[in-house]
């Protein structure tokens, strides 16, 4: 049984503490992984837009936003000038790498993709892109094979721009299974490795429920492997900061269950994409999280 870890890194202050913290936990538990960077301007603060949007305020206090990102995180934006993470974190986005994990795209400008990217058009969707794309091949030295939308946000225009700018495979989604997204037109975007498993925020204070509570669902939930794996998304701002005491006992309890834990290129090197089942994306919910998401839906 294989489970990949995909790391999301949201931040300036998540790329800067929550990636070496994570590194050194995934080490000792001689665990594969791969993170997806967010490479251009945070702007966390933007995100008090989401004030409106249902479930947003419940997730803000049933998670603690303050207590994860830090109030100088939640000013970037608004009264403090966003970092450019890219520009001033190429030791830590290259410390990844250096230690053997899979490195990929996250977005450009977090909060900019993950609140616009469903209205943008073309042109807006693919400058977003091409920004993140050319960042990871300054900092790196050769292109990103990898692309995981920002708040499992994506529009068409991303699914086509995947395949254009050089990814060999994405994880955008939260779904079953991997597969191949169904475009207009006919034309089959790359590989999907949608997540299949909640995230530790998704769970936490639901019903009451603790962090520890959290750890004992998901493994619960990792009982029944599916054939192909399953995927893991966790936070470089939550499971690199203060819920590492959690992650590291979801790891101990995954591998008791049988996994081998590994990065996503690893989960992919075992499927034949031509066997790959083409489905349809939807817009739908997540329990537990704001707005609407990229779903895998049923076969085109």
């Amino acid at each position: 049984m294989r489970l990949a870890l995909k790391v999301d890194v949201d931040t300036y202050r998540g790329t800067r503490e929550g990636v070496p913290r994570l590194i050194r936990i995934l080490e000792a538990q001689r665990a594969g992984a791969t993170f997806l960077f967010s490479l251009g301007p945070d702007h966390t603060g933007w995100a008090v837009r989401r004030v409106f949007r249902r479930g947003f305020l419940g997730k803000v206090a049933r998670t603690s936003v303050l207590e994860h990102y830090g109030l100088r995180t939640l000013l970037y934006g608004t009264l403090l000038p966003g970092p450019d993470i890219g520009a001033r974190c190429g030791a830590e986005l290259k410390s990844a790498r250096a230690a053997g994990f899979e490195t990929g795209i996250h977005c450009w400008d977090h909060v900019k993709w993950q609140d616009g990217v469903a209205r943008a058009g073309a042109d807006w969707t693919r400058a977003e892109m091409r920004r993140a794309f050319a960042r990871y091949a300054d900092v790196f030295g050769e292109p990103a094979r990898v692309h995981g939308a920002a708040g499992w946000q994506m529009n068409a225009y991303a699914y086509a721009a995947e395949r254009e700018l050089g990814a060999e495979y994405a994880s955008d989604t939260r779904g079953r299974s991997p597969f191949v997204p169904a475009l207009e037109g006919g034309a089959p975007g790359v590989p999907q490795l949608p997540t299949t498993l909640p995230t530790l925020d998704e769970l936490i204070g639901v019903d009451g429920a603790t962090p520890d509570d959290a750890v004992a669902r998901l493994l619960d939930l990792s009982r029944e492997a599916p054939p192909q794996g399953h995927i893991y998304t966790l936070h470089a701002e939550l499971e690199g900061g203060r819920l590492q005491p959690q992650f590291g006992r979801l790891l101990e309890g995954w591998r008791a269950l049988g996994y081998e834990l590994v990065s996503m290129r690893e989960l992919l090197a075992a499927l034949d994409p031509a066997a790959l089942p083409r489905c349809r994306v939807l817009e739908g919910s997540v329990p537990g999280r704001s707005g609407t998401l990229a779903l895998q839906g049923g076969a085109a």
